[in-house]
């Protein structure tokens, strides 16, 4: 009978047991989890995985995304030593600490250890609860045994980088690295990973640039732990202990903040982006901006761009000196503001007055007083210096002949090769451009110049700028490559600022209306560098020019990208290295079309006798007429193909090959030129 009992009560305590063994699978398995996807603040890395900016999430915290990997297993260790010594073999719940933590409290009415762990640490964080009432421990419990089933370790102690609070508004050990001792989390010292360790226990209390004592004391006690628990030695603790407590918080990286803000801007739902900017060079760039003003008075302002033309990528990008700085308007990227370029676009049409075959560098052009329909230029000094070659007329940024060669080209001719350099151009409302284009009557940003100079940097091809990796694209050819190597070698020719070294860069520099802007674009054989010097609100400098404010400055960009410039690429086979008196007669002087008329019909200023043009699929070719009475005729290869037109300039089909181009006015008299289109 007593065996029958006995029977009966082991097996309906075994039924009891079972069925709650049963009860609290199921309790678990039926958790409900709070979201495991975290918010983390966007950051923007450079092309090296490095942080140049980073933004806080909703709440205004600092969580940084971080990966397990991505901590230094050291502390990790540590960590585990400190909190939760079996916490690879519990199942969320530690009994052994539980019963221990309970006896203590018992033993000695206070709390002496707690039995929390790690995993039940991130149930806690997870869902904001409290540490000490019953209900919140159960909870915290029945989560922490929920998230072993549904992670793995990795994956948990991953929670745990994130939300760890680390006093203020820092979470996650990123923002704590970042803040306390401004680096990444994968490299720690001892100190440093036993003070991580300590912070979240008591993270207002034991901030270090509030309290730096308790937070020393915390951490010596962290690291007494890790001699018995990790394989720090007694002398690598020793020297620990002898690191000092970081005293001051330090502010997250805030590199390239324009250019950040317009990536988030541009991808609004991504949360990290790669650019293409070197962290380094970029910090090297913002304080060379920050140095650059720091003489000029409270609201001038400056900005610089570093491109590699091979590749179109941005190195550096600094829209102002300082973001923050109201007086100067730093929240403006200059970089992108429209603006007055000044004399910046001359290359471009000496660039495309060589390829229409107007003219070599060592061809002669007067500088003289004009008067163009009205117009009548000056250069800058309102000097005239007769007769000089095309290249001496570049190098010293005359105006007159400038002018004088863009009548020649057309202004139209002009816009299209920006166009095709990837520039946006901005006129007058309702203006029509003219020649007042060619010293800086439009408006354009600094990023489109830097993509014209890169264009000429790398044979004529446009380099479609990018700056978020993986967006390069191809781009057109804006001048043939033997004009652009003129161009390339007659900017060498430019003397450098006083003091400047003689590094071999190509340069130019340019002034706007008023002394608004003062511009500087030079490159080598693989970097090109912009400046921009001036006030962000448009208000006048005066005494501001280009070759005094933004050239030296240039020259100092450049020292910083490398100790020796890159050699620029040596003529191509189509340049023709001669003197002016080797050149062919037609080529020796420059005759301005509105020298060659002298009577009252029409005479064609574009395309010149004998001019070889480069065919553009989908571009029409511009042609162009002085003089003369409208309406006019044009005829290609004797057959009409525009009647009645009022207009001087006119597109036409174009097919390769030789051709003849007649223009015919009303009065009937006619002009004729000979020309190639080649393909």
């Amino acid at each position: 009978m007593k065996r029958a009992l006995a029977i009966t009560f082991s097996l309906l305590l075994a039924a009891l047991l079972a069925g709650g063994l049963l009860w609290l699978d199921r309790w678990i398995d039926e958790t409900e989890l709070p979201p495991l996807t975290l918010e983390t603040g966007v950051e923007v890395l450079d092309r090296n995985g490095d942080l140049l900016r980073a933004y806080t999430v909703e709440n205004g915290r600092w969580r940084l995304p971080v990966s397990y990997d991505a901590v230094d297993p050291a502390y990790i260790d540590m960590l585990v030593a400190y909190e939760d010594r079996r916490f690879w073999s519990h199942p969320g719940v530690d009994l052994r600490s539980f019963l221990r933590a309970g006896w203590q409290r018992l033993s000695t009415g206070r709390i002496v250890s707690g039995g929390s762990t790690l995993t039940m640490q991130v149930a806690r964080l997870l869902e904001d609860s409290g540490t000490g009432a019953w209900g919140g421990k159960i909870r915290q419990i029945r989560l922490a045994l929920a998230l072993e089933r549904r992670l793995s370790k990795e994956e948990i102690l991953t929670l745990y980088l994130h939300l760890a609070p680390f006093g203020g508004n820092i979470e996650g050990v990123r923002a704590a690295t970042l803040t306390w001792f401004g680096t990444e989390p994968h490299r720690l010292t001892a100190a440093q990973s036993a003070l991580l360790v300590a912070l979240p226990q008591a993270p207002n209390s034991r901030r270090p640039d509030r309290f730096p004592e308790a937070a020393e004391i915390a951490r010596n006690r962290v690291l007494s732990r890790a001699v018995q628990f990790t394989e720090l030695t007694e002398a690598e603790i020793a020297w620990a202990r002898e690191e000092p407590i970081p005293t001051e918080r330090r502010d997250f990286p805030a590199l390239a903040a324009h250019l950040a803000d317009r990536a988030i801007t541009d991808r609004p739902t991504q949360g990290t982006h790669h650019l293409t900017l070197d962290a380094s060079l970029q910090r090297q760039m913002e304080r060379l901006a920050m140095r650059a003003i720091g003489d000029l008075g409270p609201r001038m302002s400056a900005a610089i761009m570093v491109l590699d033309h091979g590749t179109g990528e941005v190195l550096a990008s600094v829209g102002s000196p300082d973001y923050t700085d109201a007086a100067r308007e730093g929240f403006v990227d200059m970089t992108q503001a429209v603006r007055s370029p000044g004399s910046t676009l001359k290359p471009l049409i000496y660039g495309l007055a060589f390829d229409a075959g107007l003219l070599h560098p060592q061809t002669l052009i007067e500088d003289r007083p004009i008067s163009i329909a009205g117009y009548a230029p000056q250069n800058f000094d309102a000097l005239f210096r007769g007769e000089v070659t095309a290249a001496q007329a570049l190098q010293t940024s005359l105006n007159i002949p400038a002018v004088t060669l863009l009548e020649a080209i057309g202004p139209h001719q002009m816009l299209s090769a920006m166009g095709r350099a990837g520039m946006e151009v901005h006129l007058p409302e309702g203006e029509e451009p003219g020649l007042a284009i060619a010293l800086g009557g439009l408006g354009t940003s600094m990023q489109d110049l830097m993509a014209l100079y890169a264009g000429i940097a790398r044979g004529g091809v446009a380099a479609p700028l990018h700056w978020r990796e993986g967006d390069a694209e191809e781009g057109q050819r804006i001048l043939s490559d033997t004009a652009a190597w003129y161009l390339g070698d007659i900017l060498g020719g430019v003397a450098p600022p006083p003091n400047a070294p003689r590094i071999g860069l190509s340069y130019k520099t340019g002034t706007s209306y008023g002394h608004r802007d003062a511009w500087a674009f030079g490159f080598d054989g693989q970097h090109v560098v912009g400046i921009w010097m001036g006030r962000a609100d448009g208000a006048s400098v005066p005494g501001a020019f280009g070759a005094e404010l933004s050239a030296p400055l240039l020259f100092e960009a450049f020292s910083r990208i490398s100790d020796e410039t890159t050699p620029r690429r040596p003529p191509p086979p189509g340049a023709l290295t001669l003197t002016t008196a080797q050149l062919p007669e037609t080529l020796r002087r420059f005759i301005p079309s509105a020298a060659s008329g002298g009577d009252s019909g029409p005479a064609i200023t574009f395309p010149p006798e004998g001019a070889v043009l480069a065919y553009q699929p989908g571009l029409p070719l511009l042609a162009r007429v002085a003089e003369g009475t409208p309406p006019f005729t044009w005829l290609w290869n004797g057959a009409p193909v525009a009647t009645r037109i009022y207009d001087r300039e006119i597109a036409l089909e174009a097919e390769t090959g030789f051709a003849e181009l007649t223009v015919i006015d009303a009065t009937g008299q006619a002009q004729r030129r000979r020309v190639e289109i080649e393909n």
